[in-house]
């Protein structure tokens, strides 16, 4: 179900997360990151807020008006969720003119195929959904058996009390044990300093990566240089 450009780095999908402002996400995308990642659970410090319709039945507005066309946009967005209402997801797709669905939570894949059967083809026909999976051990990797099918792409993060985020890393080589069909983003405390480890890096079914706390000035905002030497490094030969 996975059909993306190639980036110009060794990864195909670079996915930088818990992004708020708008001329932030603006300059990191210029970086040449495809993927921008906004998450919509109220616990998260980077925890993006709609702006109320004060209209009833009217869904909520974004807060991400300025450069949000999708006309505008040379990156796809991803709305990050943990165990959120349908309806909800929904109108954040509409509103953000979201290309990817994240789910952190317990979420089933009846609820994900119900979720997939409300948005295509009339809201988002080319709608792609990724299941974070937390993982410590190979224990971990179970769950991928019964989201295989339904789901375009797992997301590997650090087990940790939270929902990602955490800034902790796990050890990547756990990931060996995982033999699935789903691509997949490899997650968990990724920072400034693991360009060569990722380089050195290797799984038939890793697609990119997904960068968030180890580049921020503070929750939601970006380091652009900091980011931009890491992807410089990142792109190596």
């Amino acid at each position: 179900m996975l059909n993306e450009d190639h980036s110009v780095m060794n990864y195909q999908l670079i996915k930088v997360c818990g992004m708020r402002d708008a001329q932030n996400i603006r300059e990191v995308a210029a970086l040449g990151v495809n993927l921008i990642g906004l998450i919509f659970y109220p616990k998260s410090p980077r925890y993006v807020e709609s702006i109320s319709s004060d209209a009833g039945i009217i869904p909520d507005y974004s807060s991400l008006k300025e450069g949000s066309d999708p006309q505008d946009k040379q990156y796809k967005t991803v709305g990050v969720f943990v165990d959120d209402m349908p309806q909800n997801i929904v109108t954040a797709v509409y509103n953000y003119h979201l290309s990817y669905v994240q789910l952190h939570g317990d979420e089933s894949p009846v609820m994900i195929d119900n979720l997939r059967r409300t948005l295509v083809p009339d809201i988002v026909p080319q709608i792609k959904i990724i299941k974070a999976i937390s993982v410590s051990s190979t224990e971990d990797l179970k769950r991928c058996e019964q989201y295989e099918g339904h789901v375009d792409l797992f997301l590997f993060d650090t087990k940790c009390k939270g929902y990602g985020g955490s800034g902790q890393k796990y050890d990547w080589s756990v990931l060996e044990a995982y033999t699935g069909q789903t691509p997949f983003l490899l997650s968990g405390g990724i920072g400034p300093d693991d360009a060569d480890r990722l380089r050195d890096f290797h799984h038939p079914q890793c697609v990119g990566i997904d960068l968030n706390s180890k580049f921020e000035t503070a929750p939601g905002m970006k380091d652009i240089n900091l980011l931009q030497n890491f992807l410089h490094q990142l792109n190596k030969q």
